[in-house]
């Protein structure tokens, strides 16, 4: 009964999403065909993607080569290779980006470090409306672990990502991080055989759930809107001489 009644729910959103495009990077430490805990919480939120038809791709960044640096290429800047201009090619379609990570000694993993470093080389882009690249997409974040930290890591990625350009919607980080210590990690074997850890946690699920279709809802509200207004915040017109009603010190 329960099972029909969600389907009858989830049926009766009407808006269209078929548009969008999502990109999910888990930045776990672990190389595939590893399993990977985040990666198992990161499917909660490509369900709901793929079920309301969001194109989506699926990065898992420790499999490739990304240079450090803060440049978009830095095999110009001595590398000797660097994968990460094909997977910004990624970043730049996407409309929604999640980024999951592990919790490692209570911050975000180091790939996920990187990644972040990668994504500021472009934060002098800009689009066609002279705005930052970054504006109007959205992002989030997914945190997985087994100790304290969730929201100390949420809190340090959305800002990274909003202070490139993303709009971050209401309640836009999730994880699981059990009991403080060692034990079993999201996704594993429960010992009596009845499941696996984390999967029947509802607060979990319910900020997981709540966390994707804001994502969904602020996605297609910035899509249909044509992104962020410009006026205020366009690099090009600000070069220009524009000032945007901002005061003259001469005059304060």
């Amino acid at each position: 009964m329960l099972d029909d009644t969600q389907e009858r729910l989830c049926a009766e959103n009407k808006t269209d999403f078929s548009d969008l495009k999502a990109l999910t990077i888990n930045c776990t430490l672990k190389r595939s065909p590893d399993g990977s805990h985040t990666d198992k919480l990161l499917g909660v939120v490509e369900t709901i993607l793929v079920r309301n038809d969001v194109s989506l791709e699926q990065v898992r960044l420790v499999d490739h080569d990304i240079a450090p640096g803060v440049y978009p290429d830095m095999t110009d800047h001595g590398a000797p290779s660097d994968d990460w201009p094909a997977i910004w090619e990624k970043v730049e379609a996407a409309d929604i980006l999640v980024i999951g990570t592990p919790i490692w000694l209570g911050e975000k993993s180091s790939v996920c470090q990187r990644l972040i470093e990668r994504l500021y080389a472009h934060s002098g882009q800009r689009n066609d409306r002279g705005q930052y690249i970054f504006y109007g997409k959205v992002g989030g974040c997914i945190v997985t672990g087994n100790e304290d930290g969730i929201k100390h890591v949420g809190m340090g990625v959305l800002y990274s990502l909003q202070h490139v350009g993303y709009t971050i919607p209401p309640q836009a980080d999730a994880g699981w991080i059990g009991e403080a210590g060692p034990g079993p990690s999201y996704g594993d074997a429960k010992e009596d055989g009845s499941g696996y850890v984390g999967f029947d946690n509802d607060f979990t699920k319910r900020n997981t759930t709540f966390m994707t279709w804001n994502l969904m809802h602020m996605a297609r509200m910035l899509k249909d809107a044509g992104g962020i207004p410009c006026h205020g915040n366009s690099v090009d017109l600000w070069n220009e001489g524009r000032r945007f009603d901002a005061p003259n010190p001469e005059y304060r």
